[in-house]
């Protein structure tokens, strides 16, 4: 694939901080190498993960977003790997394959203007060349038997996801969407707010939860669009359960399992629901992180949670000196999926 960027024995020495008397994740990953067929190295692999980056934020440009989600693959993989390999959670489980990179097309996309139509338009082509890219990429890991960890990018790339996970399994899939917003606008061309419009109505997606949806944030006509084809989406409020306290978290969350867990399904993580996280609409309402974690374990360990996708972290958009933070909160989402496979 002209687009993915291996990760190199060299990328490893650089990210792990080798210490005397630990060994951390980065020093027992496994990795492709440059020789032979990408993917029969994939299904040959001990491991049974597989880790990649999406480097772009085109998507959410094209959603009127703030940008910065090109960042969040390198600082997650540089907390990831300086996680103790323990009894908990092992390197070898993972196999780190690398990340697709869009710096030639980003070049492209800075030139942009949002608010022209014209170049709107030519934002959505952008994005179509990485829909094709990431649903390639997911489709050939699944038909190996591997599962899928997907981190950065914009949420556009849920429809890549998507369409990867249905084509890699050869049917219809559901997904799990812990996310402020649907993600579910119109198909005005592709954007990170409308993947799981094309995802459905390209007939990849079948049933569709959205869990933690603020209130104030989704339009009428969508809600509009929800309540007619109520077998198909379904979602909680994130006001019904923090704070009106209507519903309950734990109760939600298998509510939300027995609408989707009959076919392979798809979680995606959106970290603009949890508050205080820097990201392309960072609130500073949401879910706590332990809540986010807790969601992640309970969906990961069913049978049929067939990938993880983590996306809209922003990094660079912290002017602080805690950069390493976003990072260091994905680890956390990535080892505690790792570890619910486990169980």
């Amino acid at each position: 694939m002209k687009n993915l960027i291996l990760f190199t024995n060299k990328h490893l020495a650089e990210d792990t901080n080798y210490r005397s008397g630990e060994v951390k994740l980065g020093e027992k990953v496994n990795l492709i190498s440059n020789e032979g067929d990408l993917f029969e190295h994939i299904k040959n692999s001990e491991s049974r993960f597989v880790v990649f980056g999406i480097c772009e934020d085109i998507g959410v440009k094209a959603n009127f977003g703030r940008q910065g989600t090109s960042s969040a693959f390198k600082s997650a993989i540089k907390s990831l790997l300086n996680v103790q390999h323990n009894k908990f959670c092992k390197g070898s489980s993972i196999l780190l394959l690398g990340h697709l990179n869009y710096e030639k097309e980003s070049a492209i996309a800075s030139k942009l203007e949002v608010h022209s139509k014209e170049d709107r338009k030519a934002l959505f082509k952008l994005v179509e060349e990485i829909d094709k890219d990431v649903s390639h990429l997911v489709s050939s890991i699944v038909k190996t038997g591997k599962i899928p960890i997907i981190i950065g990018g914009g949420h556009n790339n849920a429809y890549g996801n998507i369409k990867g996970l249905a084509l890699g399994k050869g049917k219809i899939v559901n997904a799990i969407n812990f996310d402020a917003h649907t993600d579910f606008r119109i198909m005005e061309g592709r954007h990170s707010g409308n993947g799981f419009t094309y995802a459905f109505e390209e007939h990849f997606l079948k049933k569709y939860f959205v869990f933690g949806l603020h209130e104030g944030y989704v339009s009428k006509s969508v809600f509009n669009t929800i309540k007619s084809i109520p077998e198909t989406i379904n979602y909680t409020t994130y006001e019904e359960i923090e704070v009106r306290k209507e519903k309950n978290f734990e109760v939600e969350l298998e509510n939300a399992l027995q609408f989707i867990k009959n076919e392979s399904f798809g979680i995606e993580m959106d970290l603009d629901a949890i508050a205080g996280v820097y990201s392309s609409a960072m609130t500073n309402s949401g879910f706590s992180v332990d809540k986010a974690r807790q969601f992640v374990h309970y969906f990961g360990k069913h049978k049929n949670a067939s990938y993880i996708h983590i996306c809209e972290g922003a990094p660079d958009l912290d002017l602080t000196n805690n950069q390493h933070l976003t990072g260091k909160l994905i680890a956390y989402l990535i080892t505690d999926f790792i570890k619910s496979k486990s169980e």
